[in-house]
């Protein structure tokens, strides 16, 4: 019952804001609606930490110590989220940026949006997993071309075109995965089932898996942002409305980041080797490389973001491609960190972009004296993403970087690399905007402090003290994922 309430009430707050989504109380809708789901959101999770596994929907839907610890952040970032874009959008709509017929849009696909990750999140058949992640793909479209300016269509398009042709690889591989699975566990909807699959992983011929996992990460790891497949996300980001920059680094990354997790330990069932552990290496380190030194050239704030976006989700993949325990537990914490800074990060961004009425970084100054929580607020949040103590990141970083001294110490030297320039990198941008005097075009604004200060003080607490119940949860997880 708690997990269709889990999906279903974003599913009906979508409909009715088809209908609603431009008047007055939308914004209120939007928040009700995401408040209920994260709410359902931890009910659900309370349910598996005490009776652990379960399914729902006859077997349609499993949900583990994995899953479901994404669904409540999913949930929860949605949720703070739409506070944030309450305020942030009607400023939007006063400036005159977006319309009656734009807002409705947005709502309706925010929740929608909200809806899709959490059925690939929750969903036991890898074929409805696909279905879902399109059409967290097709709400987002929408909502990148909001505006409607040419560089927000052109970058719609692109997301559009290019994680397109991502997905349909991992369809393809969806269907490899199958045509080894029906031969062992028969043809029909049986072959698709998570549970099934994960029970018989040792059984499923090794060349098809090996060869469909090629597939998959080529797919799936579009969507996560992984180097050379990354190029639509810087687009997407700078050319959205900002509140949805915060659900694609915070979230959406994470969803199809934990599909290709669920695909590796299905392929090392099969295979007995460490060979598709090596490939999500091989894109995870390309990806910090590329994305730490990208970021240097960027001028614009919420792309060069959305570069330190695409370097954490390239160290979260080396973590799981490298597995063993400590990997994997800094991998699953680096995932819960990184969304909550980063969707705070974007908070602070938006803010400060309405502020001074541009995203060029060399015009955004003063922000410690113009809006000392804007200011603040962005100083600390670029601490926390580049991996200062006492921050929850540095935790995690520490842990992956452990494991790979351990387990791969010639890789070592290159992941230092990417962590030492994406360091100095947004520190030497952050610091040119925060402080100095107020320029002559920045605006006073109220702006949503909550959101901020409670994900930021979530990544300050899990840095100074890990509660014992989300340790075991992790380790519950770990286990599952060997």
């Amino acid at each position: 019952m708690t997990l269709l309430i889990l999906l279903g009430v974003p599913l009906v707050a979508a409909l009715i804001l088809a209908f609603v989504g431009e008047r007055k109380l939308a914004p209120e809708i939007n928040i009700f609606g995401s408040a209920a789901t994260c709410a359902a959101g931890f009910m659900l999770a309370l349910q598996v930490y005490e009776q652990g596994p379960m399914m729902a929907g006859g077997k349609f839907f499993f949900v583990d110590a994995f899953n479901v610890y994404l669904a409540v952040l999913t949930s929860f970032v949605s949720m703070t989220t739409a506070v944030f874009s309450r305020r942030y959008m009607r400023r939007e709509v006063e400036h005159g940026r977006v319309g009656h017929v734009q807002m409705r849009f947005y709502h309706a696909m925010f929740q929608l949006f909200i809806f899709a990750m959490l059925l690939c999140l929750l969903t036991n058949n890898i074929g409805v997993l696909w279905i879902a992640m399109e059409l967290a793909t097709l709400s987002t479209v929408l909502l990148v071309s909001l505006y409607r300016t040419p560089t927000a269509i052109e970058a719609a398009w692109k997301y559009f075109i290019l994680c397109g042709v991502g997905i349909s690889q991992a369809l393809f591989g969806t269907v490899l995965l199958y045509f080894a699975a029906e031969k062992v566990l028969g043809e029909g909807g049986e072959a698709l089932l998570w549970t099934n699959l994960s029970q018989v992983s040792g059984q499923l011929e090794p060349t098809v898996l090996s060869l469909a996992f090629v597939f998959l990460m080529v797919g799936y790891g579009t969507k996560v942002g992984l180097v050379p497949l990354h190029n639509w996300l810087p687009d997407a980001h700078s050319e959205g409305p900002t509140p949805i920059s915060a659900v694609l680094s915070g979230l959406l990354l994470n969803i199809a980041l934990y599909a290709l997790v669920r695909c590796k330990v299905l392929v090392d069932g099969a295979t007995h080797s460490h060979q598709a552990g090596n490939i999500m290496m091989g894109f995870g380190l390309l990806s910090v490389l590329v994305a730490a030194f990208s970021l240097l050239r960027q001028k614009d704030i919420k792309r060069m973001f959305s570069y330190s976006s695409i370097e954490h989700m390239g160290i979260t993949t080396f973590a799981f491609g490298l597995g063993g325990p400590i990997a994997t537990f800094g991998a699953l914490l680096h995932m819960l960190v990184h969304s909550l800074a980063k969707s705070a990060i974007f908070f602070t961004v938006g803010h400060a972009s309405q502020m001074h009425r541009t995203q060029d970084m060399d015009k955004i100054r003063g922000l410690f004296k113009g809006n000392p929580l804007v200011g603040w607020g962005m100083m600390f949040g670029v601490m926390a993403i580049v991996g200062m103590p006492p921050f929850g990141i540095f935790t995690s970083e520490f842990l992956i970087l452990t494991a790979t001294i351990k387990d791969a110490p010639l890789l070592t030297p290159f992941l230092l690399l990417g962590l030492g320039v994406a360091f100095a990198g947004l520190f030497r941008k952050v610091q040119q905007m925060v402080s100095g005097d107020i320029p002559d075009n920045q605006r006073s604004l109220k702006v949503a402090h909550l959101p901020v200060l409670l994900h930021m003080g979530l990544v300050l607490i899990i840095g100074l003290y890990l509660p014992d119940f989300l340790s075991r949860w992790f380790h519950t997880a770990v286990e599952l994922l060997k």
